[in-house]
């Protein structure tokens, strides 16, 4: 069975076509899929009934998630959803809106995941801490994205940017997610534009490469949490021993190829990260880089590192700046229904469960 959210425009050209119809059925397939929520084949009813009972006969399918919990913010700008696949297996996905002075309607980004769990191990990120179970196919990275964009349709707003800052390391699931990437941008399926897309990485190198051969213009978002390391390797365990350094080559290398300038994410972490003395290392070794620096004070995970105080992340963003490195603070989102930054993790699935069972 193929769930048609996993094919391409130009691939539906070819089924339809190879089903005896012509192929401005696709298009009219392809919106019914992406702009319609359909979450059967018989909710077609854009298309013959004819091609509709061929993808029947076919094997194909609509829909690969459904929603088991959903949890919204006290502000209501962030909803976090848990989201389970055929196979049983459950991931979370999160929706943040940040109101705009200019538009009438919110810029509201998804924070998609592209693994359920992940096998980096950063030692402050709760999905790192969940250990790695499988990949997500294009697919089911689709699926999240739709599922909020129905969500959003009803009241009468619009995904706006996409992040793949969810559970999982992305590049460990390159073929996918560029897959999922050329799914969402494709002007005949969801159509987001591609820079307003980023994809957020600890870093493998020859992916980084490899993604800046792809011609796509998204955004790169290293997550590189310290200028040297012996450090970097105390917080990312999969780091390489010489991994600063051929982070930054890679994202020059990046940076060249696609025009696109790289941002390098860095977790406050109290009493580990985030001293003066870390800060000024850090400011001397972007000096000149020309990339943005984005400070995210960890949030409350199980593995029980603390955040900074206030001072001390305004002190750090004050010795970078005066190093000459553009900087900010990431803007708080979710932390209370745990759907901020490394807070992501499956542990709904057990209360969900015992609640099934009550």
């Amino acid at each position: 069975m193929t769930d048609l959210y996993r094919v391409l425009p130009e691939e539906m050209d070819k089924i339809v076509i190879e089903m005896g119809q012509p192929r401005y059925r696709a298009d009219q397939l392809l919106h019914a899929l992406y702009h319609d929520s359909p979450t059967d084949i018989s909710d077609l009813r854009q298309i013959p009934a004819a091609l509709r009972d061929a993808l029947v006969a076919a094997r194909y399918t609509i829909g690969s998630a459904s929603e088991a919990h959903r949890v919204a913010s006290e502000d209501m700008q962030t909803t976090k959803l848990l989201l389970k696949y055929g196979d049983g297996t459950m991931i979370e996905t999160v929706l943040m809106q940040y109101p705009s002075k200019t538009k009438i309607h919110p810029r509201s980004t998804v924070c998609v995941s592209t693994q359920v769990g992940c096998a980096m191990g950063c030692v402050f990120c709760a999905t790192g801490q969940m250990g790695f179970k499988r990949n997500l196919q294009a697919e089911e990275i689709v699926a999240q994205v739709l599922h909020f964009a129905h969500v959003l349709r009803e009241r009468d707003e619009h995904v706006t940017n996409l992040v793949f800052m969810g559970m999982g390391e992305p590049l460990a699931n390159y073929a996918e997610t560029i897959r999922a990437v050329r799914l969402l941008t494709h002007a005949r399926a969801f159509g987001l534009g591609q820079r307003s897309i980023t994809i957020s990485t600890v870093g493998i190198i020859p992916l980084i490469d490899r993604l800046a051969d792809e011609q796509l213009q998204i955004g790169l978002a290293i997550s590189l949490h310290a200028p040297n390391d012996e450090l970097r390797r105390r917080l990312v365990p999969t780091a390489g021993p010489h991994s600063v350094e051929e982070l930054f080559l890679a994202s020059k290398r990046y940076f060249k190829k696609t025009g696109r300038r790289i941002t390098f994410e860095y977790a406050l972490i109290n009493g580990v990260n985030d001293s003066p003395e870390v800060a000024a290392e850090l400011a001397l070794l972007l000096k000149g880089n020309g990339a943005h620096v984005n400070l995210i004070p960890v949030n409350s995970t199980a593995g029980g590192f603390q955040r900074p105080e206030r001072r001390r992340v305004h002190e750090f963003q004050r010795i970078l700046r005066k190093g000459g490195v553009n900087c900010t603070v990431r803007v708080e989102k979710g932390s209370e229904i745990s759907a901020a930054c490394g807070q992501l993790r499956t542990d709904m699935i057990e209360k969900i469960t015992s609640s099934n069972a009550d």
